[in-house]
């Protein structure tokens, strides 16, 4: 009895040492810390297929580098993290390009900036650039050593502690010939019919390391202020994704802003209650990433205490073609595989409404048959960010993080602590209401945590700035 009444004070503890601190963003395990030298001869060999982590100042650039052949195309993503609490202006970010030996950039069209924009809250931000290899492709051509350039986009006064960094490097393979070349010249724009229904709970990671896998259906989670959560949705060839989310109403009303408790003002005040004033621009920041980590789309929406939405817009069907268009946004629908959600929740929300967290809901909808893809000659690195397979589509229905998909099982140390708790306790005669109780309690902090295994209910302005 002595020993399930300790597991029980154990994980009451656990839950009860949850606050309102976001939780920080989780890098890749194992990834190798390098540092980004201040000159290109000395930058350090970044390798496809490997995540590092390193670091960014305020002011000046930092090199690394990547040796190629002419047949592979290399796409460096770089996720600035500054500390939860760092002060951010519009236009402060971090931007990325990849080079030749003679300072040519190799990926002109690329999105290579990502900037904190109008919602100026601290948060993971992305820039992916590239060296591509195509018939179209004339910049950057054949094997040699390219540089990658990693700096903010602007050293405001505001920003001035160093920003951790996460660098990802992926490779594809040059296609064999037969391969379009042009991009399509239409595709269903219309806004898209998104799930309806009740919605399920699983909460998502902090990271694209740690992001939990969605399939079609309406998911739910409780988001506090200040903090970013990451989804993955599996996406093949010749399918399309919509996105919507949804931030719930406010039951606190209005704690914090400048009035104190009492005001007459309503501004509200720390305990008083919501007036008018009430109101934070670029609340909610959700954006999509393709399997490479570079942004495909984003969208936001302002918050007033009461129910508010928005919707991604319209994107292509994944197509390798898609790469020779013109405009960001169907470029980066140009591989199967992971697709990445981050939706973050502005720290402001907690000083007009409190630190309570709201209820997040997404609704998302892959559409359209599985295709075949192009003809590689060789293989991707990493290998399983890119294609779905059924165990990628059987990970989107049990809502697993990569970590799972490597071997963990999905419910972790519950399990075990489940068949130890109730052998241990049965033969000492632990009294079965104890025991029901303790199991009652661990289901209920792995629901917070995991995914509903039933299938999901059937379906019945930009934030930052990208070059």
């Amino acid at each position: 009895m002595g020993a399930a009444l300790c597991v029980v004070a154990v994980l009451s503890g656990e839950a009860g040492a949850a606050g309102p601190t976001p939780r920080p963003y989780a890098f890749a395990e194992g990834a190798e810390m390098v540092q980004g030298a201040t000159s290109n001869v000395e930058g350090y060999r970044l390798r496809p297929g490997k995540t590092y982590r390193s670091s960014l100042p305020r002011v000046g650039q930092r090199f690394y580098r990547l040796e190629l052949t002419a047949e592979e195309s290399a796409y460096v993503s770089v996720t600035a993290v500054p500390r939860p609490g760092t002060r951010v202006s519009y236009a402060d970010g971090v931007e990325v390009s990849v080079q030749d030996a003679d300072g040519n950039n190799c990926s002109p069209l690329e999105a290579e900036e990502a900037r904190f924009g109008s919602s100026e809250s601290p948060r993971p931000i992305t820039a992916t650039a590239a060296r591509r290899v195509s018939p179209n492709e004339k910049s950057c051509a054949g094997a040699g050593t390219f540089y990658v350039i990693v700096e903010r986009t602007r050293a405001s006064s505001a920003a001035l502690e160093n920003w951790d960094l996460e660098l990802h490097v992926a490779s594809e393979p040059a296609v064999r010939a037969g391969n379009a070349t042009t991009p399509p010249e239409s595709w269903e724009s219309a806004p898209p019919v998104l799930p309806s229904g009740e919605r399920k709970p699983r909460e998502g990671g902090t990271s694209f390391n740690s992001a939990r896998a969605l399939e079609n259906g309406v998911w739910g989670a409780d988001m506090q202020p200040g903090e970013t959560l990451f989804y993955r949705v599996p996406v093949d060839w010749g399918q399309q994704i919509s996105v919507a989310a949804e931030l719930g109403s406010s039951d606190g009303g209005g704690l914090g802003g400048a009035g104190g408790a009492g005001s007459t003002d309503g501004s509200g005040g720390a305990g008083g209650v919501r007036g008018d004033t009430g109101y934070v621009s670029s609340a909610l920041v959700m954006s999509l990433s393709n399997p490479v980590r570079a942004q495909v789309e984003d969208a936001d929406t302002a918050y007033d205490g009461k129910q508010k939405s928005t919707v991604l817009e319209p994107v292509p069907p994944v197509a390798y073609e898609n790469r020779f268009a013109l405009t960001d946004e169907v470029a980066a629908m140009r591989f199967a595989g992971w697709h990445y959600l981050s939706v973050h929740l502005s720290p402001d929300v907690a000083e007009k409404f409190g630190d309570t967290p709201l209820e997040l809901t997404l609704r998302v909808d892959v559409d359209g048959e599985p295709r075949p893809g192009p003809s590689y000659a060789g293989k991707h690195k990493p290998a399983e960010n890119f294609g779905v397979t059924e165990r990628d589509t059987e990970a989107a229905r049990r809502g697993d993080t990569a970590a799972v998909e490597d071997g963990a099982s999905s419910g972790g140390d519950d399990d075990e602590l489940m068949v130890v708790v109730a052998a241990g306790g049965i033969g000492a005669g632990v009294a079965l209401p104890v025991i029901l109780g303790l199991w009652t309690l661990i289901a209920r902090r792995r629901a917070a945590v995991s995914a509903s295994t039933s299938a999901p209910t059937s379906a019945s302005g930009a934030v930052g700035s990208r070059r």
